[in-house]
Parts: C-alpha cells; sequence; structure tokens
C-alpha cells in the first residue's frame, strides 16, 4: 500500500511511520522541510514539499494530520489564522490536488480532537454527543471535519480520527509535564474536577492501523481510552510514576491571567469514551492510567 502523510514528522506521524515501513507499506510524507523527512521518519520514506509533487503514481491511502500546535502559545488573532490555515486551508489544498487525479485514495484518515465537543462538563460524550460549546477549539476542529468529509463527494472513504491527549515517553503533552512533577512542582490545574480524555501512543497507532485497514470504517471515532480520568487524579497519577508529590495546584485565575482563551483548553475537558471503536472489535492495550504512565516512564527514566 502507498500512503502519503502529511503532518508525518510529527510525534504520531513518525510513530505511524515506523509502524507502517515494519509492515512492508511505501510511504510518501508532505513537509515543509522534505530534506529531513528520511531522517526523521525512516531512510526509505520519500519527502515532498508540495501535494503536485508526488506524481502519478498510485495512491491508496492519505493521512492528514498536519497543523500546528494548538496549546504551545496564547490565542491571539494571528495564531488563530495560523492554526486554521494549517488545517483547514492545508485540507483544501489536498482535496483540490485529489480531484484532479485520475486514481483517487481508498481512504483519508483525517486528524481531529476531543476538543470537537468544546467543554463537556460531566457528560459522557459518545461519537453521537453534538458539540456542548462552541469555544474556538471546537470550532476548528469541527471545520476540519466539515472539509474533510467533502473527499467523500469523489469516492473516498473518509475517518475522523478524534484523538484524545496523546501519551507518549519523547514527545507530546507528557514531556511537557514532566519536569515540574520531577521538581516536586506538579500538581492540578484549577479545581481539577475536569476530565482528561488520554490515550496512549502505542494504542493511537494500533487504532489508526485498524481503522485504515477497515473498509466498513468512516465517520468519527473517538481515539481515546475508555477510563477518561479528572484532571486532579491524572496529576496524581503522574506523581506516582516518578515519585513525587502532586499537590502544587496552578489556580484558574493565574491561567487565565497568563493564556487567555486558551486557558479554557485546560480548564475545561472531555468525558469521552471510544464507543464506536470498541464495537468494531478494537482492543486498547492500555486502559488503565496508572499503567500507561508506568509504562512509559520506567524507574531507568526517572
Amino acid at each position: 500500500m502507498h500512503i502519503l502523510l502529511t503532518g508525518g514528522t510529527g510525534l504520531i506521524g513518525r510513530a505511524l511511520c515506523q509502524r507502517w515501513l515494519a509492515d512492508g507499506h511505501q510511504l510518501t510524507v508532505l513537509s515543509r522541510r522534505p530534506q529531513s523527512v528520511a531522517s526523521l521518519c525512516g531512510r526509505t520514506v520519500r519527502g515532498i514539499g508540495q501535494f503536485s509533487d508526488y506524481g502519478e503514481e498510485p495512491l491508496d491511502a492519505v493521512v492528514n494530520l498536519a497543523g500546528e500546535p494548538i496549546a504551545d502559545r496564547p490565542w491571539s488573532n494571528k495564531r488563530k489564522a495560523q492554526l486554521w490555515g494549517s488545517r483547514i486551508t492545508l485540507t483544501e489544498q489536498l482535496l483540490e490536488w485529489l480531484g484532479k487525479r485520475d486514481q483517487m485514495p481508498q481512504v483519508l484518515l483525517n486528524g481531529s480532537a476531543v476538543g470537537w465537543y468544546g467543554d463537556g462538563g460531566e457528560r459522557e460524550l459518545t461519537e453521537d454527543s453534538p458539540p456542548i460549546t462552541d469555544d474556538f477549539a471546537s470550532q476548528l476542529c469541527v471545520a476540519w471535519e466539515e472539509t474533510a468529509q467533502r473527499a467523500e463527494a469523489l469516492g473516498i472513504r473518509v475517518v475522523l480520527v478524534r484523538t484524545g491527549l496523546v501519551l507518549a515517553h519523547d514527545g507530546g503533552f507528557l514531556k511537557r509535564l514532566v519536569p515540574p512533577f520531577r521538581l516536586g512542582l506538579g500538581g492540578p490545574l484549577g479545581n481539577g474536577r475536569q476530565w482528561m480524555s488520554w490515550v496512549h501512543l502505542h494504542d493511537q497507532i494500533a487504532l489508526m492501523d485498524f481503522l485504515l485497514r477497515r473498509t466498513d470504517a468512516r465517520g468519527p471515532y473517538n481515539a481515546c481510552s475508555p477510563q477518561p480520568v479528572r484532571n486532579r487524579d491524572f496529576a496524581r497519577s503522574l506523581g506516582r510514576a516518578l515519585g513525587r508529590p502532586a499537590f502544587m495546584p496552578v489556580p484558574a485565575f493565574v491561567l487565565r491571567l497568563l493564556l487567555g482563551e486558551l486557558s479554557g483548553l485546560l480548564l475545561g475537558g472531555q468525558r469521552a469514551v471510544p464507543s464506536r471503536l470498541r464495537a468494531a472489535g478494537f482492543n486498547f492495550a492500555f486502559t488503565d492510567l496508572d499503567m500507561a504512565l508506568g509504562d512509559l516512564l520506567k524507574p531507568k527514566d526517572v
């Protein structure tokens, strides 16, 4: 199978490349730095700088994960435009390019996030749940999904992967949390009652491969553990994994003062569950947070 990835040099993209190279697939990654793709993703992975560089060879699947990190800086108007352009505008360019091809891929696996639902409060969120609030993160995900779904008009199966917080050893938000927790400065955000939908990177890669190969899979899937946790319980679990206390809360007003609108992403949350994945027969390797963090933060790494 020949797979084209956007966002292939990111945390999930690199792990997907490792998995699919091992499975014998042919991979091409769209990147702003195509010359660095082979070193980041695998020596046999081809890097291209624009869609037209792909050529006319057959294409079996597209995995569209491109997007600027959503939580690395406050949401100024300029930053919002960057976040929008890196997802929606790029996806529109992808569809325009696909529409000019004689041969279509069978499937488009498109990135999204549980932020699609907005701040869900105490409600359990399945794929049938509507968006709860209309914050910027939700607007961004809704627009991204709606844009990707236009590929169905081209005869392409579209799968929307609503990912939770990805836990990984060497990247993602866990990498940012570990240093202060190691110093004993970790703790809950705000009152700590907000729900966190999380997923171990191993399961994230496995479920995306599962959805790619399952020909009847289409539409949205919550990509998160069946056991979401409250923020305060996540802090305690991370503290246990590192052998450190975790009782230094960050007051909500401080987050609002420092981050502005972005603070809503941290003080709100989603109690999302992977109903459609489980109904389709996917089995998670990591459903317990302590077990997941214990796997990622081995004693030698602490």
